[in-house]
């Protein structure tokens, strides 16, 4: 896009300045609260980010170390960049490295080496470990916590500690809930000296996939494919009825494609969209609504998911491969983005908005020339369809991004740009290391005191047995276990904790994991997945919301309320998924997947326009009841509540049509409130 018309949306639409964009993310992103240093310690933190990237670099191409060299390695990194990047309060001081900080670097660093220094002594010891093994242990546990609540929040850390605690007072918890308990040194060997606690399989993830494609994020945003996304969006929906509602959503969806937070997608995407609804007739919650729900809904998007992807082919196991979870996750996605189309679109005509009109687009011919822009989100997925490793794809994918920004000169990258997308990377990657670190607590003691079983069956138990509501329990814990985590953890701790009541309820007589169906596996864990990410949505506790309104000027609260109204089809997707497997795309017929995929878009369509009373028409009280119903059932996956819900919406879909000119005079009426507000 030419630089006039770049300039002409700013003062036509008041998007956010990159200061006030930041200010915002420091509010509600607990990731981007960073110091803002100067010179020698700047450098070296510059510096020490840069190797951070060269050693994943280097291990992706030429090979791994052993699993607790290359874990407690990447840790260190993390760990020591975390202390010297994150003040210890939201409010610290961010122009210096308090002393106590530069401590703990130092102890990080000593962490980070550990394992590499004494590994044979270690291997040799057989889980016994001496007084210095113990108190490094210990120090590695503290700067953990430290860390996830500096670098990801408090509730995460509140989590894990209370976990540690569980482990260790045992025997004083509720029946149901007793073990023997472990003491201090147990529960140190465990969290350090082995492969189930901080340095388990989510740290190993961190350290190998999300790391690699985190780097290959880092180069995308350094071609400019960010704003690319939103030009791109416009260009395609702009002019529709509403049109900025739906360049919010097609916009996010895209952003979803690398962004690893909900709340720096709202931002991003959301400095520029937000007023533009706004200035078309959009209430202020609503608009904000619109992107904290989209936004949220990218990390659903396939084919990265927040990351989380690659942890689910880990934890699934039984030789899923990233492209099944891609795969799977694509329809569940694909209805999310389409209610919520569906529900800004009705919202629109309720209100008689326009859309954008031709000298407030982009010039649709330069935004199409730059479409190859793309093609390294494109690679990925060819590569990853026809069998290529994760990490080779993305590697692959790095290499794409610098050939193709390479085609014009405004994206070319040149050396500074390639060191500063490495250190970019490294950064962003801090985070996330630090809570699948921490998530790792959360799984070891889970693991070691079969608190998981025990969960899922007091769950099944407390439900009777019954499916529906065991699903409702399980939703519940999965939104309050979701509130405030980012989505890698946020995934871990659900999948931990939530998913086996789901898989012990589908399949009770099922002892070994390796028998479990894998639809079950695959249904259970996209249900927690689904309602972990959407807490983010989800009153009292919405960020993605409040970063929303933060943009928008509107009521916090009601901007989450208007979010979930919205998201409504993300929580009714994730029981689709275990009543209906077929939306999984496993083991299924291509009629199979088209039959639930119409009728269920058919559902949305009926949902959509009951929550927001308008069809053709203004609705009456009674017709949103009866198109509620129709969607619900057109919705559950049965034959005879489909072709129940088909009749029941084609009637009323005649109805509206044949009645919509009595709606013409309010609508107008709405419009010219709307125009003179």
């Amino acid at each position: 896009m030419v630089k006039h018309n770049e300039q002409t949306k700013e003062e036509q639409f008041e998007t956010l300045s990159a200061e006030q964009q930041q200010a915002l993310l420091e509010k509600y992103d607990t990731e981007s609260n960073t110091r803002q240093l100067k010179g020698v310690v700047h450098w070296a933190i510059f510096i020490l980010l840069l190797c951070f990237s060269l050693f994943q670099l280097y291990t992706a191409i030429f090979g791994q170390y052993t699993a607790p060299i290359q874990r407690t390695i990447h840790l260190g990194f993390a760990l020591t960049a975390i202390f010297l990047l994150f003040p210890a309060r939201k409010r610290g001081p961010k122009t210096k490295v308090a002393f106590y900080d530069y401590i703990l670097a130092v102890l990080s660093v000593v962490v980070g080496s550990y394992w590499t220094i004494n590994y044979d002594r270690l291997v040799k010891s057989l889980g016994t470990i001496s007084d210095m093994d113990f108190y490094v242990g210990l120090i590695a546990v503290l700067l953990v916590l430290e860390a996830a609540r500096r670098a990801v929040g408090l509730p995460i850390m509140i989590i894990a500690s209370f976990f540690l605690i569980y482990a260790f007072y045992g025997p004083y918890f509720p029946d149901f809930l007793a073990h023997r308990g472990q003491s201090i040194e147990n529960i140190v060997n465990l969290m350090f000296y082995t492969t189930d606690g901080i340095l388990g399989t989510p740290i190993s993830v961190s350290a190998t996939y999300i790391f690699v494609f985190l780097l290959f994020g880092a180069f995308l945003v350094k071609t400019g494919v960010g704003q690319y996304f939103n030009d791109l969006a416009v260009a395609v929906a702009g002019k529709l009825v509403g049109g900025p509602a739906k360049v919010a959503i097609f916009s996010s969806a895209l952003q979803g494609t690398i962004s690893g937070s909900s709340v720096a997608n709202v931002v991003t995407s959301g400095s520029y969209t937000i007023p533009m609804m706004k200035k078309l007739g959009y209430k202020k919650e609503f608009a904000g609504a619109v992107e904290a729900a989209a936004s949220t809904g990218g990390q659903l998007m396939p084919p990265i998911m927040g990351a989380a992807a690659f942890l689910m082919v880990e934890f699934i196991g039984r030789g899923i491969t990233y492209w099944d979870i891609a795969k799977a996750a694509a329809i569940p996605a694909l209805l999310y983005f389409t209610g919520i189309w569906i529900m800004t679109h009705f919202e629109a005509k309720r209100l008689g908005l326009r859309g954008l009109t031709d000298e407030e687009l982009p010039n649709r011919r330069e935004v199409f020339k730059k479409i190859y822009l793309l093609f390294p989100i494109v690679l990925i997925i060819v590569l990853m369809l026809v069998g290529v490793p994760v990490m080779h794809a993305a590697l692959y994918g790095i290499v794409s991004c610098i050939i193709v920004g390479a085609i014009n000169k405004d994206t070319r990258l040149g050396f500074k740009d390639v060191i500063e997308a490495l250190v970019d990377g490294a950064r962003t990657a801090l985070a996330v290391a630090a809570a699948t670190a921490c998530a790792g607590i959360i799984v070891g003691v889970v693991v070691k005191t079969g608190l998981g079983l025990s969960l899922a069956n007091s769950l099944v138990d407390l439900a009777g047995g019954n499916i529906l509501l065991t699903l409702v329990f399980v939703m519940i814990a999965s939104l309050i276990l979701g509130m405030g985590a980012p989505t890698t953890a946020n995934y871990v701790i659900t999948s931990t904790i939530a998913a086996p009541a789901i898989i012990t309820l589908l399949a009770p007589d099922i002892v070994s994991q390796e028998l479990i169906p894998i639809t079950v596996l695959l249904s259970a864990h996209f249900f927690v997945f689904y309602f972990g990410i959407i807490a983010d949505i989800t009153p009292p506790v919405a960020l993605a919301a409040f970063a929303a309104s933060g943009i928008s000027g509107g009521d916090p609260i009601k901007t989450g309320v208007n979010s979930a109204k919205l998201a409504i089809a993300a929580f009714i997707i994730p029981y689709m998924i275990v009543f209906s497997p077929a939306l999984l795309m496993i083991d299924v017929t291509i009629l199979q997947i088209l039959w639930v995929v119409v009728t269920a878009i058919m559902g949305m369509i009926a949902i959509g326009s009951a929550v927001i009373g308008y069809w053709y028409r203004k609705l009456l009280w009674f017709e949103r009841l009866v198109l509620l119903a129709a969607g619900l059932a057109m919705i559950y996956p049965e034959s005879l509540s489909d072709i129940t819900g088909l009749i029941v919406f084609g009637i009323m879909f005649i109805v509206q049509f044949l009645t919509k000119h009595k709606g013409e005079n309010g609508q107008r009426e709405t419009k010219l409130d709307a125009t003179a507000k």
